[in-house]
């Protein structure tokens, strides 16, 4: 099984889709102007003082915690060590270029998600690719709107919303505690069941106190950690580049990983742990209270780079610095290595919270993501089967082994991402004269104060 899922798993996130995924980003951060840099400061200072008016179900503080919720998560920790160990040092590189171009997807995909918003038969808003394929396409684009929502429900209940999350916090309280992992996966399982049922209002509460506390959290740990290490840090960052762009390790103890090795394994861990061009992150962009879809765009943009820019090469640099790259351990089990190396057995605690929140708060996100698709796919008639059918998977993940499940939520998010993808790219004009017209209001409410 782990053959074949590998053997699809290079198939398709082979050179066309990566080349497509970070060659939108190419195209829109050009169409765009560097937008990712020229607005950023704009973007972090919107994320507490948008206006939060219009139509939605969700201020836009809270819309960018649920879907930070979704991204933050196992792909920080367990992500970006999995990239290391297969690709060394330069896949780091590579995460922080498909975060870079992703920051202009993610902008892109957002805003198109509050351009084209709906309101469902439960007077929810629902949003999203299916939503901006269908109804900025055009009709005859449905079929492409209809395979981003199949791939979405299944990323949801088989990749990055389920068993992934679920087994890194199964290893990680197993090392930590020594907790069977039938107790942790109930334990689980009781808790996502009674936040999904309170539908995106109840999620977004939970996410909007966690997601900050928690990112905190673990910023202070590995930036402690990289002070303990500081001598290391410029070694480090200097391995990280020649890395990208060599054949071979610079270290002893890696057999060594080519070029596109790195690059595949850094933008693969990279999408999977920021989600630009995924088509996720819309999904929950789309129920913000704003009138203009460009501003939640920027608010969602940060997400990347909180996600990847921030976060993941905090975890990178201390795999790295600590020099638990190159022994056996993988996974959560790498990090907690280098958490205990210098933190002693508090740093494993550390770590376990830390993962444990990032990936409970992930499925959360995933959960809401998944629902949406599936009304997009048969209505709100099936919503609640959905959440069943949902939780039910949450108590099978104990059940599955560490590669496979990887492998396969590579492959689901891959599928997901083709048609979403296609879209931005033929959405681009509408997502540059939106941009325009924002960029316009704000002008005049400047020359207005004056």
């Amino acid at each position: 099984m782990l053959d074949l899922l590998n053997t699809i798993d290079s198939f398709v996130w082979g050179p066309p889709l990566l080349v497509l995924l970070v060659g939108t980003g190419i195209l829109l951060t050009i169409r765009l102007g560097l937008i990712q840099i020229v607005k950023l400061p704009m973007a972090l200072k919107l994320i507490f003082c948008a206006e939060s008016e219009g139509e939605g179900d969700v201020n836009s503080f809270k819309a960018l915690c649920t879907a930070l919720a979704a991204t933050v998560g196992t792909g920080n920790i367990v992500g970006v060590a999995t990239a290391i160990k297969a690709g060394g040092p330069g896949a780091l590189f590579w995460m922080w270029i498909a975060a870079f171009f992703g920051m202009a997807t993610k902008y892109a995909e957002c805003l198109l998600a509050v351009k084209y918003r709906t309101v469902d038969a439960n007077g929810e808003i629902s949003g999203g690719p299916m939503y901006y394929i269908e109804n900025g396409l055009g009709k005859a684009y449905r079929p492409l709107a209809m395979t981003f929502a199949v791939f979405g429900v299944m990323c949801a209940c088989l990749g990055i919303g389920s068993f992934a999350q679920v087994n890194s916090i199964i290893d990680i309280t197993k090392i930590t505690l020594g907790t069977d992992p039938l107790i942790t996966g109930g334990i689980i399982t009781v808790l996502v069941g009674i936040i999904t049922f309170g539908g995106l209002q109840s999620i977004a509460k939970v996410t909007s106190a966690i997601v900050p506390a928690m990112a905190v959290l673990y910023f202070l740990c590995t930036v402690g950690i990289l002070i303990m290490h500081a001598s290391a840090v410029p070694a480090a960052i200097k391995l990280v580049l020649d890395s990208a762009f060599s054949t071979t390790a610079a270290q002893g103890g890696f057999l060594g990983a080519t070029v596109i090795l790195a690059m595949r394994s850094g933008v693969a861990r990279g999408v999977f742990s920021n989600e630009s061009g995924l088509g996720s992150a819309p999904i929950v962009a789309a129920a913000a209270k704003t009138k203009w879809s460009a501003e939640q765009g920027l608010v969602s943009m940060t997400g990347t780079f909180i996600d990847t820019i921030i976060i993941c090469t905090l975890t990178g640099l201390t795999l790295i610095c600590t020099g638990v790259w190159c022994g056996p351990a993988n996974g959560a089990a790498m990090t907690a290595i280098a958490f205990v190396s210098t933190y002693g057995n508090f740093g494993n605690v550390m770590l376990m919270v830390g993962l444990s929140l990032f990936a409970f708060t992930t499925i959360l996100g995933w959960n809401y993501y998944g629902e949406r698709c599936m009304e997009y796919i048969s209505g709100t008639k099936l919503i609640k089967p959905y959440r069943i059918l949902f939780i039910c998977i949450i108590g099978c993940a104990p059940f599955l082994k560490l590669e496979e499940i990887w492998a396969l939520a590579d492959i689901v998010n891959g599928l997901m991402a083709i048609p979403n993808l296609i879209a931005l790219v033929m959405l681009s004009g509408v997502v540059v004269s939106e941009t325009k017209l924002y960029m316009e209001h704000l002008k005049e409410v400047k020359a207005q104060k004056k």
